[in-house]
Parts: C-alpha cells; sequence; structure tokens
C-alpha cells in the first residue's frame, strides 16, 4: 500500500484513522530525548539491529525495547525500537491464559515471523517457552535453531539464572545469540511462590547478582532484570560487561522493556504497578466498536458508497 493509498485509507475509515493517530502520539511520547533510538538519518534504515549494536551499547545512549506479537504492530513500533520482543507475554495478553506457559514453540515461531515480516530495523528476539529448553543444552540448541532457521529473528530468549549458565554457554559456543533474564520469571512463578518482587532480602540479593554474573560470563549478548528491587538492579547493572534492561527494575539499567499492550492500554486485565500507559487505546477501539454498531443498527452504514454496482449519492 504507497503512501498515498495509505493516507486515503486511514481518512475514508474512521477508526484506522483514530488507531494511527494514536499509535503515532504513543510512539513519540516512547521515546527519549537524548540518545533516542529514533531513525536520526538515512543510513540508519540501511541495515536491521543486530545483538552486536545492542551489546555495543553498554554504558551509552539507553536502548529502547518493547514486546511485539503481530506484523501490523511490529510496524508501528520498529521505526522507534532498538529491540522488539516476542515474549511468551503473548500468552496471556494474545491468548487469554493465566500464565505464559501455555504457549508452544511452534506458536512462537508463528508470531516471531510475523513480527519479522513487519519489521525493518529492529533487533527481534523471540521467547523459548516454556519447557523447551531447561532439560538439557541439546534440548534447547534444538529449540532455538528451529526459531532462528523458521523466523530469521536475530536472537532468543531463555528465562533463567546460575542454573541455566552451561544452557547458556552451550548455544552461545555454537553461535546462537542469548538474551538472558533473571529476577522476576514468569515462567517459574508459580512454583516460586507467585509474582513477588525479587532481592529482598540477603539471600536473594546474593542469588540474583551470582545470576546476572553466571549469564553474562556465559556469553548472553545482554540480559532482562524484571521485578528486581532497584539498587539491586542498579549493582548488577555496574557489574557486569553487557547491558541490562528493565523491567520493574531501576533507572540505570542500560534499557528499559514494557509489553506494548500494558503500555499502549490494550491489555485491561491488570496493569503492573511498574507500567506506564501511555495510551489509552482499548478505550478508543470500544468506542469505534460502539460507533459502528449503532450505524449498523440505524442501517446508516453500509451506504450506497460502500456497495459495489450501486448508484452512489449525490
Amino acid at each position: 500500500m504507497d503512501a498515498s493509498l495509505s493516507a486515503s485509507f486511514l481518512k475514508k475509515n474512521r477508526f484506522f484513522f483514530n488507531y494511527f493517530c494514536m499509535l503515532n502520539s504513543a510512539s513519540i511520547s516512547l521515546r527519549c530525548s537524548e540518545g533516542s533510538s529514533e531513525v536520526k538519518n538515512a543510513k540508519d534504515l540501511d541495515r536491521r539491529n543486530s545483538v552486536i549494536d545492542i551489546k555495543a551499547r553498554k554504558g551509552g545512549p539507553p536502548l529502547v525495547c518493547l514486546t511485539a506479537y503481530t506484523k501490523p504492530m511490529a510496524q508501528w513500533l520498529d521505526p522507534y525500537m532498538d529491540l522488539l520482543l516476542v515474549g511468551d507475554s503473548l500468552a496471556m495478553v494474545v491468548y487469554g491464559l493465566e500464565t505464559t506457559r501455555g504457549v508452544t514453540l511452534d506458536v512462537m515461531i508463528n508470531h516471531g515471523s510475523a513480527v519479522m515480516r513487519g519489521s525493518k530495523r529492529a533487533c527481534v528476539v523471540v521467547d523459548l517457552p516454556h519447557g523447551t529448553y531447561e532439560n538439557s543444552p541439546a534440548q534447547a540448541f534444538s529449540s532455538a535453531k528451529r526459531v532462528l532457521d523458521e523466523t530469521g529473528a536475530q536472537a532468543v530468549k531463555l528465562e533463567g539464572g546460575a542454573e541455566i549458565a552451561d544452557i547458556v554457554r552451550y548455544l552461545t559456543d555454537k553461535n546462537i545469540p542469548v538474551l538472558g533474564h533473571i529476577g522476576l520469571l514468569p515462567q517459574k512463578a508459580e512454583s516460586r511462590g507467585g509474582y513477588k518482587i525479587q532481592g529482598r532480602d540477603g539471600e536473594g540479593w546474593k542469588q540474583l547478582m551470582n545470576d546476572g554474573l553466571a549469564i553474562a560470563d556465559a556469553g548472553a549478548f545482554a540480559i532482562v532484570i524484571e521485578g528486581t528491587v532497584e539498587v539491586l538492579a542498579r549493582e548488577i547493572t555496574e557489574s557486569i560487561d553487557v547491558p541490562t534492561i528493565g523491567i520493574g527494575a531501576s533507572p540505570s539499567c542500560d534499557g528499559q522493556i514494557l509489553v506494548s499492550d500494558d503500555a499502549l492500554g490494550l491489555f485491561s486485565d491488570f496493569t503492573p504497578s511498574f507500567v506506564k500507559r501511555y495510551a489509552e487505546l482499548g478505550e478508543d477501539v470500544a468506542s469505534a466498536a460502539r460507533a459502528y454498531a449503532k450505524d449498523v443498527r440505524s442501517r446508516d452504514f453500509p451506504g450506497l458508497e460502500h456497495c459495489f454496482g450501486a448508484p452512489k449519492n449525490k
């Protein structure tokens, strides 16, 4: 769809026009005033961000990251993101499951492929879902290779600390780029007493520090720190030589990530306390649906101008 056709389509379709405006506004709000990942010149569009680019941002301009699960959302977000994560959070926000543990490798591959088709410059990382990597390095390699081969994504993400360091090392030794994930681990939350902030006591603090050091040493190019007390997330960031990406962690992390549906107001079952809403697109969807229903019931839609082979109203 070329630019002129896109503009015409949007103007003729009120809902999509409003949706475009609100998403564009939200995208602008998500940029950082300094060190923004927004394209600065034409050469920035020449290629997609690599894991090497992400790793090189340690201590530099903050990395801007969001989740994406579909081609359209990837298209909207891509110009402003350094990294797009195809997170297993889609189990909850897309499929309505109670936890992230219900998605399969095939599901993640399908969504990863969609995001790759919708993005051009962001580094795309796909979560390995629960049960597809923990059993052995060989299992992890088989799953990760499928994801990268079938989607074209740049890396996979694994949840866990020192206990999976050998798996991370095995993958990176075989040239499988890995984004680590420590702190609050949604895949393991049920077995660890629920979604609790991590690092509140001395033992938890020590374990998380060890987790960060172990995953960085194993070769991860960056590490997500989730649901962790701020001072500890800051200390981990200062102690390892790869970027940290915070979610409910610390402003001192080398980057930040949120679930896009949370940030844009598209998921309303609950809102984590660390989320900042940049739009309320869910309300706009409901408003558009209400207007559509009213037009259909009053026979104001469709008009003859929306029909084929019918005389047009003058």
